[in-house]
């Protein structure tokens, strides 16, 4: 397995693409989910989408600490009820913003398989899962953020 670097908000127009679609789900798509996993784990997120790494696919990496969810191809189906959290990004190290999203989200995607899942999220899950989808359309916590991002170090 591999650790990739990890690409930076204003440094990267990766992060500003909008991710093509997995057409089949293979050993190289496997793999990349590995490397995804481990790298999040390295950098002590929670979650990774593919253009963080510089791959302008769909596919996404999530660990609330309820287990590893792995989607290919995620779609936010739907989503209920609204809350306000502070987020981070790890493509935007240091910066924390309240970004307003679904409470509940369903959500569907291949699994490493290839098979479709459906996934039905509520509290910080649904708010990682929204974050890694919104980053697969070139969007970024700071492009929804209730008010401007700001450093750990002007709190």
């Amino acid at each position: 397995m591999a650790i990739y670097n990890i690409e930076q908000a204003g440094q990267s127009s990766v992060l500003r693409e909008k991710s093509k679609p997995i057409k089949e789900v293979n050993d190289t798509v496997r793999t990349l989910l590995d490397d995804m996993a481990e790298t999040m784990y390295h950098a002590e997120g929670v979650g990774l989408a593919a253009p963080q790494i510089g791959i302008a696919r769909r596919i996404i990496v999530v660990d609330v600490g309820e287990g590893l969810i792995e989607l290919i191809n995620p779609v936010l189906l739907k989503g209920r009820g609204k809350q306000v959290s502070e987020e981070g990004c790890l493509s935007v190290p240091g910066y924390y913003a309240p970004v307003e999203r679904f409470k509940t989200v369903f959500i569907e995607g291949l699994d490493r398989d290839g098979k479709k899942i459906n996934i039905k999220a509520k509290d910080f899950a649904a708010v990682a899962l929204q974050h890694e989808i919104d980053h697969l359309d070139g969007i970024l916590f700071t492009d929804k953020a209730k008010k401007p991002a700001k450093s750990q170090d002007e709190e």
